[in-house]
Parts: C-alpha cells; structure tokens; sequence
C-alpha cells in the first residue's frame, strides 16, 4: 500500500513515514494542504493521512476539494480537536474515518487497513483475477501449482494490473507508484519487473497475462476479474 502523509509537524510526519514504512507499506510525506492536495490528484495512492490544522489549506477544505474533483482515495482525518462537532464536520466532507492525537500506532494502522479495505471494494486481504489470487499482506502470489512470495517492486507491478484488470495502465504511472515522482527510473526497469512477474505467474500455472501495449504500458488478460 502506498501511503500519502499530509501533515505539517515534521516530526509526526517522519514517525508515521517510519511506521508505515516497518508495516511494509509505501509512504511520501508532504507538509501544507496545498501540497497535500496536489499529491493526491495524481490518483497514485491508496490511502491518505490528512491532518485538519495544515498550513495554507486546511485538511477539511482539502478534502473537500478532492472530493469534488472525484478523487475517491481513501482518507484517515487527524486531528488535535477530539470534539463530536469537528469529527462530524470531518466525516461530513468526506473523510473515511477520523482519529484524535494522540493515538496508538496500532490504531492508526487498523484504521488505515480497513479504510482500504471499503475503498478497494473487496472483503479480506486478497484480490484475485482467474485462477489467481494475490495476498495483499504477504505478498504471495497463488495459482494452480502452486505460491511464490513476490520481491516489493514485483508486488506493486501484480497489485496494479489486478486492480486495474483488463485495463491499459501507463508506463508513467507504474513509474510514479513504484519508484515516485522524482526517481530517475526508466521505462525499461519496467520491463524487468514486469518480465520477473511473468516468469512467476508461468510457474504457479496462472491462467493470466501480461500483454504489452507498444508504446503505451501493459494489461492483464484474464478469463474473468473479480475481488475476494
């Protein structure tokens, strides 16, 4: 999971990126809502932290902008105000849960996990396409002859194609989810990953495949996509 952290105390923000980050998720951290609502557009995260009390653009005005350009990622409110007024003018904007400060970080990444859980429309920790199915905690990869567990930048590759199943997904975009707006990968580190991946799913017997887009990016051919 790739994390979005708005939040402009740096060192709140840096212990969330470490916590996340020792729960084997992605995180970026940015510190004003302006920022925060920039990152957030670009459609390549799958949760945000967004404190109310932001420099520049408050959290709640934030969201609410997201929310009426359609942006539907999933947010988890933070906020100092623990009062039933403010979590209600929180949720009432759109946010997906809210949590007071100070929290526990166990909390915190219960409530993130089950914020996405709503949001990827689907039960459990796995989602799965034919006659496979990938662990969204443990990053195994099932079929029928068997599992493999997959390398951090493999998962990324899997997760996306699954998640956007028998969709064209960019080049850039795998780009800007896997290594982030200012790494200076190329298109053909993609191609690697994306060949490692295709070795494994041919190993577990999966029924799915990669197809290449010339030019464009790649998409996953499947019998059937669904979500467990």
């Amino acid at each position: 999971m790739k994390v979005l952290i708005v939040e402009d105390e740096r060192q709140l923000s840096e212990a969330l990126a470490a916590l996340l980050r020792q729960d084997l998720h992605e995180a970026d951290a940015v510190y004003s809502g302006t920022q925060g609502e920039d990152c957030a557009m670009t459609g390549i995260y799958d949760a945000i932290i967004l404190d109310v009390m932001l420099p520049g653009k408050n959290g709640v005005d934030v969201l609410r902008s997201l929310r009426r350009q359609g942006n539907s990622t999933p947010v988890l409110l933070l906020t100092a105000k623990s009062g039933t007024e403010d979590k209600i003018r929180g949720l009432d904007s759109g946010a997906d849960d809210y949590l007071t400060k100070p929290f526990a970080s166990g909390e915190l990444l219960a409530r993130l996990r089950a914020i996405t859980r709503r949001g990827a429309e689907y039960i459990g920790n796995e989602i799965a396409a034919g006659n496979t199915v990938l662990n969204k905690d443990t990053h195994e990869l099932r079929g029928e002859k068997g599992a493999v567990k997959l390398a951090a930048k493999e998962y990324h590759v899997m997760d996306m194609l699954l998640s956007n199943c028998r969709q064209i997904v960019p080049k850039e975009r795998f780009v800007e989810k896997i290594w982030g707006f200012d790494s200076e990968a190329e298109y053909n580190s993609i191609e690697v990953y994306v060949s490692f991946v295709r070795k494994k799913l041919a190993a577990i017997g999966s029924n799915l495949q990669i197809k290449s887009v010339r030019g464009v990016g790649y998409a996953l051919e499947v019998p059937e996509c669904s979500r467990d």
